[in-house]
This record gives C-alpha cells, structure tokens and sequence, in this order.
C-alpha cells in the first residue's frame, strides 16, 4: 500500500539574500523509518520530476515488541483471532 505526504516547498525570504526553499518531512513519515532530527541526508536527482532522499548512515534496526520469557511471542488479542470452527460445520 503507498502512502502520500502532499506538501507545498515553503520560501523563506530575508532583506540582502536572496530565498531559500525549505520541504519540510512530515513526522509521521519520519517516525515510520525511524529518522531523527539532526540526521545527514542528501538529494539525489534521478530527473526533473523525481528526488530521492538518501540518508548517510541507517539506524541500527530496534525491536518495536519485547518478546516474552521463554522465548515465546505474544498472543494476539482475542479480538484479532480467527474463530474457531470444527469440521462439522465447515462441511455443511
């Protein structure tokens, strides 16, 4: 599924220089891949009409659940399972 940040570039317009264009990163996009203020990134032009954001330097991947003793995942909610069913009524 692709997900879409519309965002107008914003100018920032100073007396004796002349405007800089700033796009902003919307957070909810930078919390998905983990970005942090102050990170290094740079532009990378593949043509008029498309950008990539390259970051320098990947953040070590972190786990988003703690994982039980024993070694065994969480269960899910009751609410998320499949019901449970027998053969019986399956096959009517």
């Amino acid at each position: 599924m692709q997900t879409i940040y519309p965002l107008k570039i914003q100018a920032i317009r100073s007396k004796g220089q002349q405007a800089r264009l700033y796009v902003y990163f919307p957070l909810p996009l930078a919390a998905a891949i983990g970005m942090k203020a102050g990170e290094e990134v740079q532009w990378e032009l593949l043509d008029r009409g498309e950008l990539h954001l390259v970051r320098k330097q990947l953040p070590q991947l972190q786990a988003t659940q703690r994982v039980s003793q024993g070694g065994e995942t969480p269960m899910q909610p009751p609410e998320n399972r499949l019901p449970k069913t027998n053969a019986a009524t399956e096959l009517t």
